[in-house]
Order: structure tokens, then C-alpha cells, then sequence
């Protein structure tokens, strides 16, 4: 599906971003793509208003979008990390909103956490009508990020979407980082070395291939762009899941049937598991027509995992023998 309009990816080497930018190629769209020194925050900002100059400048009158996967923090991310991560993004906007570009010709989708913002919410499944309830400072500040964003659409008539993304894994993913289970249990099968658990092993938890995701994604700005200009909500706020539930010991189980060995694991505690929810089970009920991108299986997705992690771990010659 091809997206009106240029499309810049913030966060391009993130694991959704390089996905996106993908599926933005693929379809013949124009992106825009820009080198962010996420290390610096002067440096940070700068490069972010230069690349907004870079936009305004190539778009003219025409249409633009904006997807913004940036972001490294996790449940686990001190709380003043977080805070800058959400200065940023709000210094972000507040340049937008200064620029005549800002409004209906514009098209913002936000990477959220369906995780963070539902981790104290009652009833699963959680859907879009669920009342978020985070429990740790990563929650809020991913809802602060969108309530700021739906503040600016709404004054300008920007279209905007939410996308409060499940558990993503798949091929790219960080290694260095003790996130995404999925890539953690191939490295561990392929390395030997243990990895460490520290909630129940009947947590359930909603795994999203990142492919499938970034078809979403894709799918959403495409859809927001034929949202008429007299619809009386410019913001759209979609939880993009697959919509089946794993516990954690199926998902070690069934890593264990598709690489034909059990995985090392440690179960352990910590103070950040006060934080999850045992029980995040995901339905949306919002743009049910982007669901059918969640197609890949979880074992055809633990294979693209597994490959792509043996074969960096080949490269780095750090397979156990």
C-alpha cells in the first residue's frame, strides 16, 4: 500500500523504524530519513528541527507525514530517561506547531506501549475503551506522549495516530538490550548462556511480529490520510496486537518445538515485575480492518527470529559450540 504524501521515519534504526522504512520503499513512497544523535541532547533537537526544515522545505503545500518510532526505554527505564525521551518528543511538537505545515495536511502516527499504558488497567482483554492505568514512570510518560500529540492535532486538525503497540519481536532485534523474550530465548538456545525471567511463567503476554506491525503502521497513515476533513476527531488510537495470547512457558515451550532444544532460563525476582500485569490480553475494536496484518504465526515468527539471530551471532562467532 503506498502513502501519500513524504514520509518522515524518526527512529529509522529502531527495530519498527527499519521495518517501516521497508515497507515505505516496498509500496514506492517517498521517505525521508534523517541521522539523530539520540546520545546528545542538543544535538538531538538540533538535528530534529533540521529535519522538519528538510520537510516543510521538500513538501511545499503538498502532504507529509511524520512516524515517530524513536524510543529505547523500557519498564524498566529509570524515570528522569524516560523524562528527557518525553522532553524531546514534546520540544518536537511544540516546533511543528510553530511551522505553517502544522494542520490538516498532516499526518503524525505514534509509537506507543500497549504494556505500559494497560499494566494496572482492570478486565482483560484491553481494548481501546479500557481506562489505560499505568504502573510505572515508562506508562506514563508513553501517555503523556499521547496526550501531547492528540493536543496538537486536535488545535491544528493534524490527523493523528496512536498506535499502542503489543510485545514486538522479530528478525533485528537489540541483543545487547534484556528486552524482547522472543529474540532472548533464540539467543540463549544458540549461545548457551541462560536467560533471566523474572515474572510467572503464566503471564500472558500478546507477541507481534514486527513485519505484521509495520504493515499496520503503514496501513494506519494510509487510512488517516482518507479521513475526511470534517471528521470531528482528528486523533485515531488503535492497539496493533495479533490478538492471540501466549503464557510465558508456551512461549518457551513452542521456542523449544521450532529450535528443537530448550532454551537455558533462570527465574528470578525483581522490583520491576511489580510493574506487569500478569494478564495482557489484547483486543482492539478500533480500525478492525488494519487486524488482518497480523498474519504470521508465532512459530513461522520464532524461525525468522531464530535465523536472524544465529546468523549475527555467526558473524560476531559467538555460537556456542
Amino acid at each position: 500500500m503506498s502513502v501519500d504524501g513524504l514520509t518522515w521515519v524518526i527512529g529509522a534504526g529502531g527495530l519498527l523504524g527499519r521495518h517501516v522504512v521497508r515497507r515505505l520503499e516496498e509500496s514506492g513512497s517517498l521517505v525521508l530519513t534523517q541521522n539523530i544523535p539520540w546520545g546528545d541532547p542538543a544535538g538531538t533537537r538540533a538535528a530534529l528541527s533540521e529535519g522538519l526544515d528538510a520537510l516543510t522545505r521538500l513538501t511545499g503545500d503538498g502532504a507529509w507525514n511524520v512516524v515517530w518510532c524513536a524510543g529505547a526505554g523500557v519498564v524498566a527505564t529509570p524515570q528522569e530517561v524516560l523524562e528527557r525521551e518525553r522532553a524531546v518528543f514534546e520540544a518536537f511538537l511544540a516546533n511543528l506547531a510553530r511551522r505553517p505545515a502544522a494542520g490538516p495536511r498532516g499526518a503524525f502516527f505514534l509509537a506507543s506501549s500497549a504494556g505500559g499504558v494497560y499494566a494496572g488497567s482492570d478486565g482483560p482483554p484491553f481494548s481501546e475503551k479500557t481506562q489505560p492505568r499505568p504502573l510505572a514512570p515508562y506508562g506514563f510518560v508513553k501517555l503523556a506522549m499521547e496526550d501531547a500529540l492528540a493536543t496538537l492535532a486536535r488545535a491544528t486538525g493534524m490527523r493523528a495516530f496512536v498506535g499502542r503497540v503489543a510485545n514486538l519481536y522479530g528478525p533485528g532485534q537489540n541483543l545487547s538490550k534484556p528486552q524482547g523474550l522472543v529474540s532472548q530465548l533464540c539467543k540463549a538456545r544458540f549461545t548457551g548462556q541462560p536467560v533471566s525471567i523474572y515474572v510467572q511463567l503464566d503471564t500472558l503476554r500478546d507477541y507481534l511480529p514486527v513485519a505484521d506491525c509495520a504493515d499496520m503502521v503503514v496501513a494506519g497513515i494510509s487510512g488517516l490520510r482518507r479521513l475526511p476533513a470534517t471528521v470531528d476527531d482528528p486523533v485515531v488510537v488503535k492497539i496493533l496486537a495479533s490478538g492471540r495470547s501466549t503464557s510465558i512457558a508456551g512461549l518457551i515451550e513452542e521456542t523449544r518445538r521450532v529450535l528443537r532444544a530448550r532454551p537455558h532460563v533462570l527465574l528470578g525476582a525483581s522490583r520491576v515485575a511489580s510493574a506487569q500485569s500478569r494478564d495482557l490480553r489484547l483486543r482492539s475494536v478500533v480500525w478492525p480492518e488494519l487486524d488482518r496484518y497480523a498474519r504470521t504465526p508465532l512459530p513461522v515468527g520464532i524461525a525468522a527470529t531464530a535465523a536472524d539471530v544465529q546468523q549475527r551471532l555467526r558473524a560476531r562467532r559467538t555460537i556456542a559450540p
